[in-house]
């Protein structure tokens, strides 16, 4: 493996229908993706992902999939897309297709391009003979410069586009503030400013029905019973189908953004709704950046029928929803009452004491080894697996290596085995846990 520098770079891929930018993207994050979502039945939010290259990590987004109806509809959005873009992203991939050549559109998009001073790439697709390499020429005619000529269906050229990308891509900036970070994410309307409201006892946030009125992330420094951290409130992230406006763009990258600055997602969803597809999307994007997750269950005071929606099989249902992964928190709140608030607050200081949790090496074998001497993996093709030793890896977040003879025959079910023993013994709840069997 590779060390990979954690950044929280945002790459957006802009330009009109059908000029490939979503092969592009399938292309750039399916690696990852394939080593990631080993999870299985995920559904992924198809416009978010994340690569990387030379061991620079970024997330991909690709805004052609906003945009429903036919052409004539984008046009009037391709403009709002491009300025969310331009207002979001570390840097904007601009691609065109050789084979339309310069189009009205293509020229729209460089207009508002040129006036940017964060770094455009001009990316011409589908050039994929030498004919096509010099009709490619014509697109110096868009006043971006230089461009890079590539075949997103085979990759042929991607790699010094890529090459240059990462060389601009900020590096990590250090918080000002070592403080943790929580960032408080779920639909629209599902309580969370007013669940910031009611922690901090002021209003700070206007507080309305309309979805979609906390428009930016904004962090506030909270300090009570003793807990000190930053709370940051993201625009919801709304379902796709709904919204034809950029406001859903708006906050699917607003909250990609947030999610990626947090150490802890306080994931918020009303239960008077459930937990949708929606919601899950937001929990599965918390658990591949590795995030800290808690969920709370808000407006338990309105559901009528309690006797057949008791909190214990509402919580079954949340954990077969979110499975694997289950080790997670589960609150029922009522921000209206301010029931189990502060509660769940301590629970979010509690995940983020196990995220940073670091494991000594010694007591981690005393207690690992003579598990996996009592249930070693299962032999492969006759072959057997001895796992000699374990360690934590020095990352951010919980990651564990075992070192065994044979790393390629032990299975995802074993993998899992062990995952959830530490988690047994090491009270890791609300944090994803990685395990790596590697060479001895």
């Amino acid at each position: 493996m590779h060390q990979i520098k954690s950044m929280s770079a945002i790459v957006a891929i802009v330009g009109r229908p059908n000029v490939g930018k979503s092969t592009f993207f399938n292309r750039l994050i399916q690696r990852r993706e394939a080593i990631v979502d080993a999870v299985s039945g995920v559904t992924r939010d198809r416009h978010y992902g994340k690569s990387d290259w030379n061991g620079v990590e970024f997330s991909l987004i690709d805004t052609g999939g906003y945009v429903l109806g036919s052409d004539d509809v984008f046009e009037k959005e391709i403009d709002k897309q491009v300025e969310l873009a331009i207002d979001e992203a570390d840097a904007i991939i601009f691609m065109v297709d050789v084979e339309s050549g310069v189009t009205g559109m293509d020229e729209d998009v460089a207009n508002l391009l040129r006036r940017v001073n964060k770094p455009v790439f001009l990316v011409v697709n589908k050039v994929d003979n030498s004919k096509r390499a010099e009709d490619a020429v014509e697109f110096y005619s868009l006043g971006l410069g230089e461009y890079y000529t590539i075949a997103s269906i085979n990759g042929s050229g991607t790699g010094d586009l890529l090459d240059d990308l990462v060389k601009v891509l900020p590096e990590k900036e250090k918080e000002k503030d070592d403080l943790p970070r929580f960032a408080v994410v779920g639909r629209p309307n599902a309580g969370k400013s007013s669940f910031i409201n009611a922690l901090i006892g002021e209003e700070r946030y206007i507080v309305t029905d309309i979805a979609g009125t906390t428009r930016d992330s904004i962090d506030t420094k909270y300090n009570r019973f003793g807990f000190e951290f930053n709370l940051v409130d993201t625009a919801g992230i709304r379902r796709k189908a709904k919204v034809r406006e950029d406001l859903e763009f708006y906050s699917v990258m607003r909250s990609v953004r947030a999610i990626e600055h947090s150490d802890v997602c306080i994931l918020m969803l009303d239960a008077t709704r459930g937990f949708d597809g929606q919601v899950e999307n937001i929990f599965w994007l918390a658990q591949r950046n590795n995030k800290g997750i808690v969920i709370l269950v808000n407006k338990w005071d309105l559901i009528e029928d309690k006797e057949t929606n008791t909190i214990k099989h509402y919580t079954q249902k949340i954990k077969e929803a979110i499975a694997p992964f289950t080790d997670v928190p589960i609150l029922f709140i009522s921000v209206l009452t301010k029931q189990r608030i502060f509660k769940a607050i301590e629970t979010a200081v509690q995940v983020y004491e196990n995220r940073q949790k670091k494991v000594v090496t010694r007591k981690l074998n005393d207690i690992m080894l003579p598990i996996i001497e009592n249930y070693p993996p299962p032999a492969y093709k006759d072959k057997y697996v001895k796992i000699k030793f374990c360690t934590q890896l020095p990352t951010p977040y919980p990651q564990f290596a075992f070192f065994c003879n044979l790393p390629q025959y032990v299975r995802e079910p074993y993998k899992r085995f062990l995952e959830n023993k530490l988690r047994e013994n090491f009270d890791f709840t609300g944090v994803p846990v990685t395990v790596f069997m590697r060479k001895k």
